[in-house]
């Protein structure tokens, strides 16, 4: 009884220390860079990150290679045996960085993550971002959020786009603005562009994108032009700020071409003013023309009128006159035969007839 007294009570002790809970530690987060450099990467603490004016900026992969020197990388402390998840806004999340056996590329990874530590304290994942907006990482551990900030840095030029008018009128100056932006797309400021014009003149054959809000990634060029033809502009960025053609990305096209055709604004509004006035005396003569038809339709009107008036007022005459040459000849013959009847009835009182009233 005594063995088993002491057996039940070391069993009972060993189940107490496996069940009590441990102290939960606050999650903490250490934040790095990378920059390689033959091929051994040197990894550097930042503190930075904690806010949108300080995010931690990498450059966007325009190689379309994550490695090392793309990459923030996070290494979160637990407890043994929880899960961190990582959640990215404007950024991807990647668990390991480019090898040679696991390619990473610029469509690599996900906008979360979620890492378990099994037997271990720590949990580390990569952050990359292609855009120069600024983009957040959501570290959650237990009861522990924690939020950092990255933000990508362009690549060189990819392309080159102009907008502006694409005509104008003789010799006046015309406005083209320049846009120069990376592989992504991302608006690229302080890159050299240089401009050639066919048939007319620009104010700056170099120039450089512009950096504030208003200008970021573009420059205004103007162009005078001729008094007639086309005049062609090319716009093209300087030798060192064109991008690599890249596998797996589009093409670069580093300048472009804005054809603008010359207008004779004085020409074509005598064009149309002597268009205008054409149809307009058109629309008059064609009034003139209606006015005249109309009048000479209601004076056939009116003619036709009055001769059937007339015909009408002859025909009425004729009838009444028939009418009352009817009516004097029924007279005169009433009265010859009640004149007869009246000397027959004396010459034949037995066999009278009746007079004709």
């Amino acid at each position: 009884m005594k063995k088993l007294s002491i057996l039940v009570a070391s069993v009972l002790g060993a189940t107490v220390l496996a069940v009590a809970p441990a102290h939960a530690a606050p999650m903490t987060v250490a934040t790095s860079t990378g920059a390689v450099s033959g091929g051994v990467t040197t990894w550097t603490t930042v503190t930075t990150g904690t806010s949108t004016s300080n995010a931690i900026a990498r450059p966007v992969p325009e190689d379309n290679v994550i490695d090392d020197s793309d990459v923030v990388r996070f290494v979160a402390t637990v407890d043994t045996g929880t899960s961190v998840v990582a959640t990215a806004t404007n950024a991807t999340i990647v668990a390991a960085t480019n090898a040679v056996a696991a390619p990473v590329n610029a469509s690599s990874g996900s906008a979360s993550l979620t890492i378990a530590t099994g037997t271990g304290t720590t949990a580390t994942f990569y952050v990359y971002t292609k855009t120069t907006a600024i983009g957040t990482v959501v570290v959650q551990n237990g009861g522990t959020t924690l939020t950092f900030y990255v933000q990508g840095t362009a690549g060189k030029v990819n392309t080159v786009a102009l907008t502006g008018n694409d005509s104008g009128s003789t010799s006046s100056v015309v406005t083209v603005t320049a846009t120069a932006t990376d592989v992504f797309g991302n608006k690229i400021s302080g890159r050299a562009l240089s401009a050639l014009v066919v048939n007319g003149t620009v104010d700056t054959t170099t120039a450089v994108t512009g950096s504030t809000l208003a200008d970021f990634g573009t420059k205004e060029f103007k162009v005078t032009l001729p008094t007639t033809g086309t005049t062609t502009l090319v716009i093209s960025a300087a030798a060192g700020e064109i991008a690599s053609t890249v596998a797996g990305f589009n093409s670069v096209t580093s300048s472009a071409v804005k054809s603008i055709s010359v207008r004779d604004l004085a020409g074509e509004l005598a064009a149309v003013t002597a268009a205008r006035d054409a149809a307009l005396a058109a629309k008059v003569a064609a009034e003139k023309a209606l006015a005249t038809a109309n009048a000479k339709a209601a004076a056939d009107l009116k003619a036709a009128t009055d001769s059937a008036t007339a015909t009408i007022a002859s025909k009425d005459a004729e009838i009444a006159k028939l009418k009352a040459d009817n009516a004097a000849a029924l007279a005169a013959l009433k009265k010859a035969f009640n004149a007869l009847a009246a000397k027959w009835n004396k010459a034949n009182p037995k066999a009278k007839v009746t007079l004709v009233k």
